[in-house]
């Protein structure tokens, strides 16, 4: 009887950390079928963990930097767009301060 790992499956994102490539370029190869992807739950999207191994083993994969410089304007822009609940629910509590403290 064969024994199955904890980790049997793993996400894009990991598949790309461990090829040391972009989260893209994974997507790519999956397109091009060298890398085989199962759908769980007709939702997630995940890998063989062994299957991945086996590819960067092999050196088939082109290592790409998978550090994307970005501007300091995408920066703020990304800190806004991520953090706008937080944002509007600070301004909100500071507004309601304002106006249990003042009126």
């Amino acid at each position: 009887m064969a024994t199955m790992t904890t980790n049997q499956y793993i996400s894009v994102r990991e598949t790309a950390q461990i090829l040391a490539t972009t989260e893209k370029k994974v997507m790519d190869l999956i397109e091009e079928r060298k890398l085989q992807a199962y759908r769980i739950a007709d939702k997630f999207l995940r890998l063989k963990k062994a299957e991945v191994l086996n590819l960067r083993n092999t050196g088939k994969v082109t290592q790409e930097n998978a550090q994307i410089d970005y501007s300091s304007a995408e920066k703020v822009k990304d800190f806004f767009y991520f953090n706008d609940f937080y944002l509007l629910s600070f301004s909100a509590i500071i507004m309601l301060l304002y106006i249990i403290m003042f009126t």
